[in-house]
């Protein structure tokens, strides 16, 4: 007689996907890459705003950052919602609700808003002086980085010709911000997409004393091996923008 094989039961490996710090499912699980621990994305998060340390094994992540050393994990999420029934349809039904309980009351707010997670101030009207918005007094409890150390960078445009041979790029009108040291040259393009109406297949190059910054690189980076390093001892510290140029 063949021998029957043991039904599985979700529960078998919860060991597997469930949260240390919550106790429940893994939604949006986020490894710690240092030891490869996985948390909540929420849970992790919140965690690391009073510790630097791993809070499963105890290892330091990161001596000023750890939230650089982590990592969604897309796969992972995939696996939990097929093993547990309707998990993905609440979730997505509890942040539905959450949107609309907390959905921006005007549509300038709805990009003020975005701006703010990326740890960048708004980037709504172009009217008005320069002063005001860079203080950070508005930013409430929707700036989600008010608590990083902050930088005073100026974005300067470069009138080059890029992709298309002609030059869609203007400058800002208001060039000086101040944002979080933490921000990456990916979140700073993103801003300036926002912020100029860009299409989104459009590419910029970031520049810095006229080196061409990767999209990782964070500001504190840049301005302790590019700027500061470079003897300029000036600030805030200058970064130029232009349409990226196809060699090819």
């Amino acid at each position: 007689m063949a021998a029957t094989g043991r039904k599985h039961l979700v529960r078998d490996f919860n060991h597997f996907i469930t949260c240390y710090l919550c106790r429940g499912y893994l939604i949006k699980p986020t490894t710690v890459t240092e030891c490869l621990h996985t948390f909540c994305k929420s849970c992790i998060v919140q965690h690391f705003e009073d510790s630097n340390d791993c809070p499963k094994c105890g290892i330091q992540v990161h001596e000023t950052n750890p939230l650089e050393m982590l990592r969604l994990d897309n796969t992972l999420e995939e696996i939990i919602f097929k093993l547990v029934p309707g998990l993905r349809e609440k979730e997505e039904q509890q942040e539905l609700e959450f949107w609309k309980k907390n959905q921006p009351k005007a549509n300038g707010q709805a990009e003020s808003l975005r701006c703010q997670r990326l740890g960048l101030p708004d980037v709504g009207g172009d009217g008005g002086d320069g002063g005001g918005d860079d203080d950070g007094d508005d930013g409430g409890d929707d700036d989600y980085h008010r608590s990083d150390p902050q930088i005073a960078i100026c974005l300067d445009c470069l009138r080059n010709t890029g992709q298309s041979g002609e030059s869609t790029v203007t400058d800002l009108m208001k060039r000086f911000i101040r944002c979080s040291s933490r921000v990456t040259v990916g979140t700073i393009k993103k801003f300036l997409s926002l912020k100029l109406k860009l299409p989104s297949s459009y590419e910029l190059d970031v520049l810095c004393n006229g080196e061409i910054m990767g999209r990782d690189h964070t500001l504190e980076f840049i301005y302790m091996t590019r700027w500061r390093l470079h003897g300029e001892n000036t600030y805030p510290m200058v970064l130029e923008y232009r349409p990226r140029i196809d060699f090819g």
